[in-house]
């Protein structure tokens, strides 16, 4: 068991290590940024099959920006193909600039362990914005974002928010707030009270409140000493080590079509299709008109029909099938022994615990 737990802290050091490594990697941004303008860093995190919907995202982005800011998009990704980032590259304007960041040097490191508890729709992508906080030294605060949202408004009004010392402002989760498997699962099951849940999809980042809290080592510290079921990998995580220090905005900047109050589609600064009813892949999704509008003008839209068109039945049989096995998860969660709400919120309380937080501290 000493010999695992010696593992464990040699890998914590050496994934934090890692990943400023990785940073220095980086390709530098093409000229200077003018100094009378804003830069507002945003990320997003894809990999080659979801380009067609990034695409959408960040033409949406690019209709609703202001010529006040420049809008640096960092794609956080694991080998895109040359290819895929050449299409991306093409959407880039005069105050829109994009560049790719290849994380694999953190992610081979923990591939089991961020695999262990994958399911259904989810992949390594969604862990990649815990890495972004020791990432990017250079950003006090930065931009999440998935990549199946349409924006209606400037980004740069999220950006613009005052965090205080908050770790993190977001939209509380209409899914788990939906029923009451979720509602006791986000309660018994993580220690949070349903209404508190936030959803990761779109976050305004306090890098720098994050890199004091110490979040991604005592993220990796959780994953490699306990690595619990959850029901929403990442969300859960964040959800749990940013408790009591989050900043919640309007549901209308991260409306989600099936949940949640019903909205004036003009009402609605951001859309996000989040789950399984993607409009690509359903019909009736609701607001997805403001999808197919953004779409249509982009080189993707046939691609996208054609996604939809021939969208099997029994792959929506599937989507049906894993929404039922997700109440039932969640209900099985909470039964279990150990689970997220029975951590103790000071991962700093015993010797060993303290030791690895003081090495992994250093090296960030």
């Amino acid at each position: 068991m000493k010999k695992l737990k010696n593992y464990k802290k040699k890998l914590i050091k050496e994934i934090v290590g890692f990943v400023q490594k990785g940073k220095d990697m980086m390709p530098k941004m093409e000229g200077i940024m003018k100094k009378m303008k804003q830069e507002i860093p945003i990320f997003f995190s894809t990999d080659d099959n979801y380009i067609p919907c990034l695409s959408v995202a960040i033409h949406s982005l690019k209709e609703n920006s202001s010529n006040e800011n420049n809008y640096r998009i960092i794609i956080l990704h694991t080998g895109m193909s040359l290819r895929g980032k050449a299409e991306v590259k093409k959407l880039e304007d005069e105050n829109v600039k994009i560049s790719f960041q290849n994380i694999s040097h953190i992610t081979t490191k923990l591939s089991k362990e961020l695999a262990l508890r994958l399911r259904d729709y989810y992949s390594e992508t969604i862990y990649y914005r815990m890495f972004i906080p020791s990432m990017f030294p250079e950003y006090e605060k930065a931009i999440y974002l998935d990549a199946d949202i349409v924006l209606q408004d400037d980004v740069a009004k999220l950006y613009d928010l005052d965090l205080g010392d908050n770790l993190i402002a977001g939209v509380t989760d209409m899914v788990i707030n939906s029923s009451k498997e979720f509602k006791d699962y986000s309660k018994y099951g993580l220690g949070i009270e349903p209404e508190k849940y936030f959803n990761s999809g779109v976050l305004v980042m306090n890098l720098r409140e994050m890199r004091k809290a110490k979040i991604e080592e005592k993220f990796l510290y959780r994953l490699l000493n306990y690595n619990l079921d959850t029901a929403a990998p990442d969300q859960d995580y964040l959800n749990t080590l940013c408790k009591d220090r989050v900043l919640y905005l309007p549901e209308t900047w991260n409306k989600m079509p099936d949940f949640g109050k019903k909205y004036n589609v003009n009402e609605l600064h951001l859309i996000h299709y989040n789950m399984y009813r993607k409009p690509w892949h359903y019909s009736d999704v609701p607001y997805s008109e403001v999808f197919w509008n953004y779409a249509k003008e982009t080189k993707y839209y046939d691609e996208l029909k054609e996604t939809l068109t021939n969208y099997p039945e029994e792959a929506k049989k599937q989507d049906l099938v894993a929404g039922e096995k997700l109440v039932e998860y969640t209900k099985q969660i909470v039964k279990q022994e150990f689970k997220f709400a029975d951590i103790e919120d000071d991962l700093e309380d015993d010797d060993e615990s303290q030791d690895t937080m003081v090495e992994t501290n250093e090296l960030v």
